[in-house]
């Protein structure tokens, strides 16, 4: 099965220019497409991941992946979806953050040889452009009242849209403009959020070059409350082990929303569709089935089967086997000295980063949210003392009804 027919089986375009042409064009030579990512992380999130796999997509069906990371458009700051103008981040930072997306991406592309793949950082060529140049050159392929049109600057236009966010637009466009020359790039892929950015690049190419370039967008996976996926109360849920752990990254997967379960699996892992629809297709407590192996699925993907069968076994044994057993909860470490001889459940909350306000903690409390060892503390004014720590398994931390975490003290 070829690239599109994959991608179209597993409900992964949202849009596409120029179908028929597109599928001739592949179907005579290996060609090269670009998905560029954003360097302002130390670490690529879930956000990002579909877009990663679908390169490996990409790469499976014997075509050239290139990953653009965007050095220098992050100088300037992608408007779309932001209601204000995103700060932005010096050359060390942006250099400090690329270090880390290589190495993640290196766990789904081949980058053995530049005939496979490349990464490249898009300021090489954006930092030394001549405005004038830029102005005389590719100002005239913009129509300023088309731009204004575009979505990803209609939101902005109320608040205040800066010049500088203004040229993003065309900053992307000549990236694709740039690898079309350089590199034989004819395709650009991304986000449906990003549709007119990547269209402005793909009509960039057709009109200075009268070549073939073509571009396709995926669906925005959103919750029922219209997160997008990979946010959560915590915040992001990133590739790096380091900041999210295998089993918070399990414990993801293993608790998205049921209507979800049949997308995540056609997007994010290699199951064949036929047993995706069977798994979507349970219902009641057998979608927890569902869930457990698209949990495993990507966490495997990403993390190893190693940390896959550990995150899962964990899982287990705190939800399947009760409070009590030995989950992997994530670990939280408490010094001696902040501990004390012990804190309110506010204080500790607080101090675990569990929450983030005074006012959030109480709410948790009062609402019934948290529990300690297994027992639900109602009484804001009570101390968790170092009994709560005996045992050697740490201090167990319940938030909610999905949310575990083991602190124990150093020092």
């Amino acid at each position: 099965m070829g690239f599109i027919e994959t991608m179209k089986e597993r409900g992964l375009i949202a849009q596409i220019t120029h179908e028929e042409e597109l599928i001739q064009h592949l179907a005579q030579a290996p060609r090269t497409a670009y998905i560029g990512f954003d360097p302002t992380a130390p670490s690529l999130h879930v956000g990002h991941l579909m877009h990663v796999i679908n390169l490996k997509r990409w790469q499976d069906a014997g075509h050239r992946v290139i990953a653009v990371v965007g050095g220098g458009t992050a100088i300037v700051g992608d408007p779309t979806g932001k209601s204000e103008m995103r700060q932005m981040l010096g050359p060390d930072d942006i250099a400090a953050n690329m270090r880390g997306l290589k190495a993640q991406l290196a766990k789904y592309i081949d980058f053995a040889s530049p005939a496979q793949a490349i990464m490249v950082n898009n300021h090489d060529w954006l930092g030394p452009l001549n405005y004038l140049s830029v102005l005389r050159e590719i100002g005239p392929h913009f129509s300023v009242n088309r731009m204004l049109t575009a979505e990803c600057f209609k939101q902005r236009l109320e608040k205040g849209l800066s010049f500088l966010e203004f040229n993003y637009m065309i900053l992307q466009s000549y990236d694709f403009l740039h690898l079309f020359q350089t590199e034989g790039c004819t395709l650009q892929m991304g986000g449906d959020d990003q549709w007119s950015n990547i269209l402005a690049g793909m009509e960039l190419v057709r009109r200075c070059t009268r070549k073939q370039a073509f571009c396709i967008t995926t669906p925005l996976l959103e919750n029922s409350d219209g997160r997008k996926m990979g946010k959560t109360e915590k915040g992001a849920v990133w590739l790096d082990p380091a900041l999210t752990s295998p089993y918070e990254f399990f414990q993801f997967w293993r608790n998205v929303e049921d209507a979800m379960v049949g997308k995540c699996l056609a997007f994010y892992t290699e199951l064949p569709m036929s047993e995706v629809h069977r798994l979507a297709a349970l219902g009641g407590a057998e979608i927890n089935e569902a869930k457990k192996i698209l949990a495993y699925a990507v966490t495997a993907m990403l993390h190893g089967d190693e940390a896959a069968v550990t995150a899962r076994a964990g899982a287990a044994s705190l939800f399947d086997q009760g409070v009590g057993g030995s989950g992997s909860a994530p670990e939280v470490l408490l010094t001696a000295a902040a501990f004390g001889v012990g804190l309110s459940p506010v204080e500790l909350l607080l101090a675990a980063k569990i929450v983030s306000s005074k006012a959030e903690a109480r709410r948790l409390i009062e609402q019934g949210g948290l529990a300690i060892n297994g027992e639900k503390v109602e009484d804001i004014g009570i101390i968790i003392g170092p009994a709560a720590f005996a045992g050697g398994s740490g201090c167990l931390v319940k938030k909610g009804k999905k949310y575990y975490y083991r602190l124990r003290i150093s020092g």
